[in-house]
């Protein structure tokens, strides 16, 4: 994103391990976000923050992603529109048969990742669950 100020919105290490922390500290902003795990490296790009919500929203401008030990995006396929969803015991990003793309739960500490149908992505960690060491939620303005 060019011509933009990227701001660190959450840390694990520096607001702690609670979803409900997450969603507080997003609960002003209304620009993407993105999310970065450790696990190996991997994460999200959101059209929409991270927030509560009763359905699936956002829009096709999300994506998954892999950083190391590989690069590699997986963009919408238009199969569904299954893209962010937020909940009090965790988030999910991309779906579709039970399976969703990236999956964190309430205490940002456990993750899964499955293939599915809304990026045809890959598994983005090494297995399908996997401890999260560090995540952080970055943030867009111009």
């Amino acid at each position: 994103m060019v011509g933009v100020t990227w701001r660190l919105a959450f840390s694990t290490t520096r607001h702690g391990s609670s979803l409900k922390a997450l969603y507080r500290k997003l609960s002003g902003t209304d620009s993407p976000a993105l999310i970065v795990i450790k696990d190996a490296i991997f994460g999200a790009f959101l059209s929409h923050p991270l927030r509560l919500s009763e359905a699936f929203y956002g829009t096709g401008e999300t994506f998954l992603f892999m950083l190391h030990p590989r690069y590699k995006c997986f963009r919408w396929t238009g199969e569904n529109s299954f893209f962010i969803k937020g909940d009090l015991d965790c988030f999910a990003v991309g779906g579709g048969s039970g399976h969703f793309g990236l999956w964190v739960d309430e205490n940002l500490f456990l993750g899964r990742s499955s293939p599915c149908y809304t990026f045809n992505n890959c598994c983005l960690s090494e297995t399908d669950d996997f401890r999260i060491m560090e995540l952080e939620v970055w943030t867009f303005s111009n």
